[in-house]
């Protein structure tokens, strides 16, 4: 099945924490992402937010708009108010031809708080989770109406970050709503990415793929790390360079017809990890698997 390759550029500039790569311009990132051999990029920080200055930003490096992270409050205010809030963003991914929007329940997270365990997370009331999942279903239904995917991306941090609370997701949501699977974000949260790929393979329409290296998600559990503290001890690499078992993960989803776009998405201290080395070894790896798992 015919898919694409595109990557983030938290390997260049963190969103999290902006000091991480925070002096690397844009013109760096998506220079060094064409030379990597990417095909498209996602939005970061940096990025012009709206499409007539980013539009030549992109043609001039020959990169697609892969989407961009929206961040939703939906279990704390109403339908209408994310609707109203998300305008903007859905605009500029609407008029840039991105076929999926990025989105993630932010709502009491903590994975942007460095002095904040993982731990500390919130978990969605037992009482909440219809009313949820029908005001999820409506966001991806308007979503569909200007032609756009919701993509709900599970997180480390947040509301929904277990493959138990993935399941239970996609169970209480219509087929409005798709699921971007995050084979990093997964097993930290000690998921299986595969078993999830095989279930869920027909609702999932973007994956991030992040590898983890196995002895610093064991050190950030054991000590009980927040989420940007893990980070910089290198608990992510680029896939091919961790634990994650990628055919497994990508074979399911060949068999199912996936054809959107399979996303480098691994967060490092760039000082540590030089970013067109990784942005290189990230593509010609996934590359690789990709095409050996029939993709």
């Amino acid at each position: 099945m015919a898919i694409r390759i595109g990557i983030n550029p938290l390997t260049w500039s963190n969103d999290d924490m902006p000091e991480l790569g925070g002096e690397t311009p844009l013109e760096t990132c998506l220079k060094e992402a064409k030379q990597a051999g990417y095909a498209g990029v996602e939005l970061g920080n940096k990025f012009p937010r709206k499409a007539h200055e980013l539009r030549p930003i992109l043609v001039r490096h020959d990169l697609d708009l892969v989407s961009g992270w929206y961040s939703s409050r939906l279990l704390e205010r109403s339908v209408e108010a994310e609707k109203e809030a998300v305008a903007g963003h859905l605009t500029l991914l609407a008029d840039m031809g991105c076929q999926v929007m990025v989105y993630a329940e932010v709502s009491g997270c903590v994975h942007g708080e460095r002095g904040t365990p993982v731990s500390k997370r919130p978990k969605m009331p037992e009482n909440r989770w219809k009313d949820y999942g029908r005001h999820l279903t409506e966001m991806g239904r308007y979503l569909e109406r200007r032609g756009l995917k919701l993509a709900y991306h599970h997180h480390m941090g947040t509301v929904i970050e277990s493959e138990a609370e993935i399941d239970r997701l996609l169970a209480e949501t219509g087929p409005e709503v798709g699921l971007l699977l995050d084979t990093g974000h997964l097993t930290y949260a000690g998921g299986d990415p595969a078993a999830v790929a095989k279930r869920h393979a027909q609702r999932i329409v973007h994956v991030h793929c992040k590898d983890v290296r196995a002895p610093v998600l064991r050190q950030a559990r054991q000590q009980d790390m927040s989420f940007l503290d893990s980070v910089l001890e290198g608990v992510f690499t680029v896939p091919g360079d961790g634990s994650v078992e990628y055919k497994s993960v990508l074979k399911p989803l060949a068999e199912a017809g996936y054809h959107g776009w399979l996303v480098v998405e691994a967060e490092q201290d760039p000082a540590k990890a030089p970013p067109l080395t990784y942005a290189r070894m990230g593509y010609d790896n996934l590359s690789a698997l990709a095409g050996n798992a029939g993709l």
